[in-house]
């Protein structure tokens, strides 16, 4: 017999929680009733699955989006009301003029941050969606303008949830699909018919939702993501080994649930089958979300306090270094160089500081897209509007960022735990990676952080994170912001030992094999002859364009020229060595406005006690014509002079001479480099001066009128939404009304009731075909008063009694006949509108002829029945007197017998 314990255990487990109701998400814009149709009525009626549907609306129009939907589905379709708790096979709309929140499973409307102008409902529902769902959220993104839901769905991927998109070219607006797709958060694409079905086979064959971050995983779990962590460095050269495993099996589980396989080993032999999903699974693990000021407050605390500190520590100016790693597709490397600016003009905008960040990632399409720094405008949501405006520059596509912003990062791809890192470092801000390794390589890759920043250095981190075990190394700045400050320590620092990058390119490509060494071939003697007296007899030369690019060098200029500090420059005026700088370019400038040759016959190049004496010809040429508008610049070596710091009184007059004639010469040259520096200046300041007088005044004019066209695009894209929405509603309520118009038409027709419809004024509205048999009607008499039209009926009364009705509200029923002899049942009626207004008189005339024939024949029976009756009762009362005659006699009769 069962104990107590045995049954209550038994009666918990008999009656699980009810499971929470899964939420599917729908965005929508322009061109999206017809995709929602298409959509609901594909949904079953026993999906156990609630759907939400945000609209891009017209605030000031309530739509009638509820009674079109409801035609396409079997589902209940409601409005939202605030506070509605979500339930399983409904589909909720969003109501107008507000945006939609998902809290705890239940619905929560919200005031819109602005009336009109850019709004992002879609994104916004989807976060709370991301948020209250977690790995179970489901998002979908159907027709529409612009990039509205990208972001949300975005957020999605990031929980570990699956987005949605209708395929582009069935989608009346394709914007809003190819935004989701091309920023990589669509998982399926499909048309909008067949979306539901995947989304309910993805659900149901997805694996159980994890209850928890670290899952006790079962063997054969463990040995199948070891060996597709396996697969994935082997193809990818990318290591996964320490990456906590409840992250990757979430992600797994993703993929598993899409492809519809039923456990984890099934999906590893489609790993091994299918060399595409790998890459797929590669991006899914890199969880490549972000965006512009997340966790604003950190970013804050980093401009008022930390970026105050550092420049404190360099006064006289000085050119920083910060490092991003994994940053994705470039927004926290913008928003830290966004930062950097914003705090150099509040702190000190006069000294002269610098800030160069390496922004890396293992993303390689990332990085591409990181690099064209152009993002969609839902950014415009999480950025200020000055920000937005000094920083951004808005396209067809989006926002760009500016090039001040572009040219103070540096992309690449790295891996962090592999390649070598930056150092050297001011600040590095290392935002949600640690969250996904586990704690050894947590703790490595912080050392390594410790050792790339320079003393005082700051580090920042995600807001779940923290230095943990390595608190050792920093020290945390006050606040519930993760940054923190390199601490010095003295210590035996940590050894890290990354392994070496694998590259699956090089592979196979090496042969350890011995080569046995091979027999010279016979050479051409006269090209190396050649080339060799080229290169003993020839002078050095380089052959530039008129600006100074280097274009083609010849033989060894590097006693001449040497590559400038910095970015790579192969202008010859920055490449020109010390003492060869400033007389070049003079020459240079006098030989290409004179277009004749220029001879520096005795410049020195290098410094005093190892000057080189060359002679330097500067020609333009001219032909031949492939070299045309080319400068070719030649170095001849001249025999050196002995180095002679202090004239020697005891010399002959020879020295003083040869050093006074050098003199002289060098003298002349700097006269001649300035006043060619003088004239160039000149023209130079005043053409600078007038143009910049022009761009100061057309600056003036792009910035205000870019203002007010920014405005205006964002106000007209959303209103133009709007009433994409609206004229959706208004063509499906087009084809109601002519569908019922149709149907009225054929049940008048086949009533075979000729109808006379009549305006207030008694003027022709509408009329039916068989009304043509009694008035003189045309397709074309709309419009005309009843008194002219020609009439068949005998019957003048007409118009006066339709006025009658008009004026009494009494409908007149009568019989009138005509001049064929026809007879008709006329019933005038008032014509009420939909609000209850008398709008006009309906006429309606039905044949009688047949019942009133039936009538006349009914009359003359029975008038001949009368007739005879009438007859028949004429010999009743002879036949009476007769009888009365008859008693009178016979009582004569017997009262004579009596008698006798």
């Amino acid at each position: 017999m069962p104990s107590k314990s045995s049954r209550k255990s038994h009666r918990r487990a008999s009656n699980p929680p009810a499971a929470p109701v899964t939420v599917v998400g729908i965005g929508a814009s322009a061109g999206g009733l017809e995709a929602l149709a298409l959509f609901l009525a594909a949904i079953p009626v026993d999906s156990g699955l609630a759907f939400v549907v945000v609209q891009h609306q017209d605030p000031d129009h309530q739509g009638a989006l509820p009674g079109l939907l409801q035609r396409a589905t079997t589902l209940a379709v409601v409005q939202i009301e605030d506070g509605a708790r979500v339930e399983s096979n409904r589909v909720y709309l969003i109501p107008p003029d507000r945006d939609l929140a998902l809290v705890n499973g239940t619905l929560r409307l919200q005031e819109p941050t602005s009336p009109r102008g850019l709004r992002l409902p879609i994104d916004g529902f989807f976060r709370t969606l991301a948020d209250d769902q977690q790995n179970r959220s489901v998002g979908v993104v159907l027709s529409g303008m612009g990039s509205d839901g990208t972001q949300g769905l975005g957020a999605i991927r990031e929980r570990a949830g699956t987005g949605f998109v209708q395929e582009p070219a069935t989608a009346k607006f394709d914007s809003m699909p190819r935004s989701a797709i091309a920023a990589g958060f669509a998982d399926v694409v499909a048309p909008p018919d067949a979306l539901p079905g995947k989304i309910i086979a993805y659900l149901k064959h997805r694996p159980n939702p994890m209850p928890q971050p670290s899952p006790q995983l079962s063997d054969p779990e463990r040995n199948g993501i070891d060996q597709i962590v396996r697969l994935l460095c082997a193809q990818t050269g990318h290591d996964f080994a320490s990456y906590k495993k409840s992250t990757l099996y979430r992600r797994i589980e993703r993929r598993m649930g899409l492809h519809r396989l039923p456990d984890i080993g099934a999906y590893q032999h489609y790993l091994q089958s299918n060399h595409q999903e790998v890459m797929l699974l590669f991006n899914e693990l890199l969880i490549g979300v972000t965006h512009f000021f997340r966790d604003p407050e950190a970013w804050q605390q980093l401009q008022s306090e930390v970026m105050p500190a550092l420049l404190a520590q360099y006064p006289m100016g000085a050119a920083l270094r910060a490092w991003t790693p994994a940053c994705s597709t470039g927004e926290e490397a913008y928003t830290l160089a966004i930062v950097f600016c914003e705090a150099l003009a509040q702190c000190c905008p006069s000294v002269d500081y610098s800030l160069q960040i390496f922004a890396t990632d293992l993303d390689a399409d990332a990085i591409a897209q990181a690099r064209r720094g152009v993002y969609p405008a839902s950014i415009a949501v999480a950025m200020p509007e000055s920000l937005l405006q000094r920083y951004f520059t808005q396209e067809e596509s989006g926002y760009r960022v500016c090039e001040s912003i572009r040219e103070m990062v540096v992309f690449a791809t790295q891996n962090l735990v592999m390649d070598p890192p930056f150092t050297k470092l001011d600040i590095i801000t290392c935002r949600n990676l640690l969250i996904y390794l586990e704690t050894d390589l947590q703790k490595k890759v912080l050392s390594l952080l410790h050792y790339s920043l320079k003393p005082d250095g700051f580090l920042l981190l995600g807001c779940s994170e923290t230095v943990g075990a390595a608190s050792s190394l920093f020290n945390t700045l006050t606040g519930k912001n993760r940054i923190y400050r390199r601490k010095e320590i003295y210590t035996q620092p940590l050894l890290v030992d990354f392994p070496a990058t694998i590259n699956p390119s090089l592979r196979g490509l090496v042969d350890t094999t011995d080569v046995m060494p091979t027999s010279p071939t016979p050479a051409n003697l006269q090209p190396l002859t050649e080339q060799l007296l080229l290169q003993r007899f020839s002078p050095a030369a380089v052959l530039t364009t008129e600006q100074g690019d280097i274009v083609y060098i010849s033989g060894k200029t590097g006693k001449y020229l040497e590559p400038a500090a910095g970015k790579a420059n192969l202008n010859i005026f920055a490449m020109a060595r010390e003492g060869l700088a400033g007389s070049l370019n003079a020459a240079f400038l006098r030989a290409v406005r004179e277009r004749k040759e220029v001879v520096l016959a005795n410049q020195k190049v290098g410094p005093e006690r190892e000057a080189l004496r060359v002679k330097v010809s500067v020609s333009p040429l001219s032909e031949p014509a492939p070299l045309a508008s080319m400068v070719l610049i030649t170095f001849v070596d001249l025999p050196l002079l002995p180095f002679s710091p202090t004239p020697n009184k005891t010399r002959g007059g020879t020295d003083q001479e040869q050093a006074l004639a050098t003199l002289t010469e060098e003298l002349n040259l700097a006269h001649l480099e300035l006043q060619t520096t003088r004239e160039e200046m000149q023209r130079s300041q005043e053409q600078l001066k007038s143009a910049n007088e022009e761009l100061q005044s057309t600056n003036e004019e792009l910035q205000s009128t870019n203002e007010e066209l920014t405005t205006s695009r964002e106000e007209m894209q959303s209103m133009n939404e709007e009433l994409q929405t609206v004229n959706q509603e208004l063509q499906a309520k087009v084809e109601e009304l002519s569908l019922a118009s149709d149907d009225m038409k054929n049940l008048l027709n086949s009533t075979n009731i000729a109808t006379l419809f009549l305006d207030d004024e008694l003027r022709v509205r509408r009329f039916t075909p068989q009304i043509t048999e009694l008035f003189k009607l045309r397709p074309g008499d709309a419009g005309r008063p009843i008194t002219d039209l020609a009439s068949e009926l005998e019957y003048d009364q007409l118009t006066s009694d339709a006025s009658s009705v008009l004026d009494t509200l009494i409908f007149k029923e009568r019989e009138v006949m005509s001049r064929d002899g026809r007879w008709f049942r006329m019933r005038i009626m008032p014509y009420r509108a939909h609000s209850n207004r008398i709008d006009g008189v309906v006429i309606t005339f039905i044949d009688i002829s047949a019942i009133k024939a039936l009538e006349l024949s009914l009359h003359d029976a029975l008038q001949v029945l009368q007739d005879k009756v009438a007859e028949q009762a004429s010999d009743l009362d002879r036949a009476n007197v007769l009888e009365t005659r008859l008693r009178d006699a016979k009582a004569l009769l017997e009262q004579r017998l009596r008698q006798e």
